[in-house]
């Protein structure tokens, strides 16, 4: 099964699996990755037109994408990338719905992320310490800051030093620039309302014939792909991690039991040091299996918070059309990326001539033109279409939580229960968003209009009209796909799953470095945080970091 014995498992290939295989791979340490996915060559992966859209249409009538087509990134990506929906269940109240979108492959969700990456501040980690809502966590911004500026060097992240207190610099190549539309907004948001627009941190467009053939934005187009250079990592995939195996004298882990998904067998693989990082629900439910709850020797949970305080970014959409003489003639094409578009990035210092009567913050992601249909699909041609999508904060609520239910999957494992809702704190922050983001279309003479008002495809209205994303209301939790929580850190066995290095405590030998980790959700994009907080677990697993 394995070519030579290994020191640490990791469990998952996305981008905190990936991080992780090349943090201690670059130690010296000889890893296994698990994947529960295939490997794929960069065109399978990756895919084309039409065969994508063939696929996505597929995907809709035969009901295996039905609830991750809601994402835009479904649109965008080779559908192939998001899981099987009726092969892979998962349960929610029927009043509470969640959209959980999975990527079961090698590179994981990375291959559909975003990309973009914005650190966290002192004040996102210490929240509570301001407004006395919730935990805080047990780590501070200096903590993260040289694990942030060796990953964004190391990813080569675009973006500007622009000195904001509710977002830390970092360590960036050039900015990429905005669109000439973009331009004339911007200028209009920062001196007609001096709200504090930037140029959005992240990846650029992928570029074959520099990054090769994965986008670096990919666990298998950067860290995953230097990791096995140093040849201390080897990739296990098709195998579904089910549950920890606990040595009943030291009460540490000794092993994992895994399913070979395509012979449908059990087997199991001992080792000494595991990381999870399977992406936040996915953690959750194998800790959940392998606690006392459900093995007799299972994984012991003081705390009792192990799957509660799920959480996810609430979001609000809105669209637009733009025009103006001085871009009519302009009809370069201009990619939407992490990178290649613009950002408000608020926090909680949020536009105070709109009542705030909710704790924590938000920011708002931009673009415009950068996803323009033909002129003949616009119902106004000479105008350019933008979008401005708000997402903020949400409270960490105990019942918010991930359980696993009395049924079995295919494969036997029990599947998992989702019980996520919003509460009056976001619902009062999505009105507030949703007035924030009127006032910067009306200040820029931009007309606000539902998509499918804008845009005349055949077909489009029908389709839209069942698109979550394109209501008035927050689409449900999950939509955004930034959930974390459910094993958070802290400063006591009473009070978190994990300790500040990552580590269960009545099992240290386990690390969960992914979403799951996190005691509080703040409002920026995670993905970065993650990858720090991956880095500096592993790094600190190998010196015997005390707690």
């Amino acid at each position: 099964m394995t070519k030579h014995s290994f020191e640490a498992v990791v469990v998952g290939s996305g981008a905190t699996g990936g991080m992780a295989a090349l943090s201690l791979a670059q130690q010296g340490v000889r890893v296994l990755v698990i994947e529960a996915g295939p490997q794929q060559t960069s065109s399978e992966a990756l895919g084309s037109e039409p065969l994508n859209t063939f696929k996505r249409i597929r995907g809709l009538i035969s009901g295996e994408n039905k609830i991750q087509a809601q994402h835009p990134g479904y649109w965008k990506s080779n559908p192939s990338l998001y899981i099987n929906e009726k092969e892979n269940q998962y349960f929610y109240p029927p009043e509470n719905p969640f959209i959980w979108t999975q990527g079961r492959q090698l590179g994981g969700r990375s291959l559909t992320w975003g990309g973009i990456t914005l650190r966290l501040s002192e004040t996102d980690l210490k929240a509570a310490s301001i407004d006395g809502y919730g935990p805080e966590w047990p780590i501070n911004y200096l903590d993260l800051e040289n694990y942030y500026s060796y990953i964004e060097k190391f990813l080569r992240v675009h973006g500007n030093k622009d000195n904001l207190d509710q977002l830390p610099n970092g360590n960036y190549l050039d900015s990429l620039p905005f669109t000439s539309t973009e331009d004339i907004f911007v200028k209009n948001l920062i001196d007609k309302l001096n709200y504090p627009v930037i140029h959005s941190r992240g990846f650029g467009p992928h570029d074959a014939k520099r990054d090769g053939p994965w986008p670096p934005s990919s666990s298998i187009g950067s860290s995953l792909k230097e990791a096995l250079k140093t040849d201390k990592v080897q990739i296990l995939t098709d195998h579904i991690v089910e549950r920890i195996i606990i040595n009943k004298i030291s009460n540490q882990a000794n092993g994992l039991i895994v399913i070979d998904r395509l012979k449908n067998e059990r087997k199991k693989i001992d080792c000494k040091l595991i990381f999870l990082a399977a992406s936040t629900i996915q953690s959750l439910k194998i800790l959940l299996n392998s606690s006392r709850e459900y093995q007799g020797n299972g994984l012991i949970d003081p705390s009792g918070k192990l799957g509660t305080c799920l959480m996810d970014h609430i979001s609000t959409c809105r669209f637009f059309s733009i025009h103006n003489e001085s871009i009519r003639a302009n009809h370069n094409k201009h990619e939407l990326t992490g990178a290649g578009s613009f950002f408000i990035p608020f926090g909680t210092k949020l536009d105070s001539d709109i009542e705030i009567d909710f704790i924590r913050g938000y920011g708002i992601w931009g673009a415009i033109d950068r996803f323009e249909p033909p002129a003949f699909f616009k119902s106004k041609p000479n105008t350019k279409t933008g979008f401005l999508i708000g997402h903020g904060e949400v409270l960490p609520y105990s019942d918010n939580k991930v359980t696993l239910s009395k049924k079995v999957d295919k494969w036997g494992i029990p599947i998992p229960h989702i019980n996520c809702k919003w509460h009056e704190n976001e619902l009062k922050m999505v009105s507030h968003m949703n007035k924030t983001i009127e006032k910067c279309i009306s200040i820029s003479g931009a007309e606000m209009r539902p998509l499918q008002e804008l845009i005349k495809a055949p077909f489009f209205k029908q389709i839209s009209k069942q698109s979550i994303a394109l209501q008035l209301g927050p689409p449900p939790p999950g939509y955004y796909i930034h959930e974390v929580g459910g094993a958070p850190m802290g400063t006591s066995e009473e009070n978190s799953v994990l300790d500040k290095w990552n580590s269960l405590w009545r099992c240290k030998n386990v690390k969960v470095v992914d979403g799951a980790c996190w005691p509080t959700s703040a409002w920026q994009s995670p993905t970065l945080t993650m990858m720090a907080i991956t880095r500096r677990a592993c790094l600190a697993a190998l010196k015997n970091q005390p707690n």
